[in-house]
């Protein structure tokens, strides 16, 4: 008789895999996904109780403070979020007084943007990364296992049946 290793592999590392091949692999792939909700939503509430601001709030803010005089369409292409978006996560960092909008540009209609002394002291208490865990993991991940993982995750997302427009919401926000 072989006995078998509980202990996971090293592309099951943090999975939740350690019931063995018994558990049907739906049970293990929905653990991994709890497991990577978990990570986000862990970090978001890290980022609300050191800085005081929702998680998209701070990447708004950061986005801000790194390009000076960026405009709220700007912001809402750096982010990925609709212009509707963008322009609420601006008027609570307004709001709060923590950045401060100017019509100084040669159009006079659009608005930039400047972080604040106060929205400094919330981005140096906020823990990093500013754009969320799973941004910034994915971003480290190589182009092949990207690739894969968008394909595979739009077979998923084709069974879902998915409202597409939330795909423009932060999940900071959701």
């Amino acid at each position: 008789m072989v006995k078998r290793s509980t202990t996971p592999g090293p592309n099951a590392r943090g999975a939740g895999s350690s019931d063995g091949p018994a558990t049907p692999p739906t049970a293990r792939v929905l653990r991994q996904f709890r497991l990577v909700f978990n990570a986000v939503k862990t970090h978001f509430q890290q980022v609300e109780k050191k800085a005081g601001l929702g998680g998209a709030q701070v990447w708004a803010l950061s986005l801000i403070q790194a390009r000076p005089d960026i405009g709220v369409n700007e912001l809402a292409r750096a982010m990925d979020v609709h212009q509707s978006t963008a322009s609420n996560l601006v008027r609570v960092l307004v709001e709060r007084e923590l950045i401060a909008t100017a019509k100084n540009g040669p159009d006079r209609r659009t608005v930039q943007l400047r972080v604040l002394p106060a929205g400094r002291r919330v981005l140096r208490r906020a823990p990093g990364p500013f754009e969320g865990v799973l941004p910034n993991a994915l971003a480290s991940l190589d182009s092949r296992t990207l690739a894969r993982l968008e394909r595979d995750l739009a077979q998923l997302i084709a069974v879902l049946d998915t409202d597409e427009r939330a795909a423009n919401i932060p999940l900071g926000q959701m």
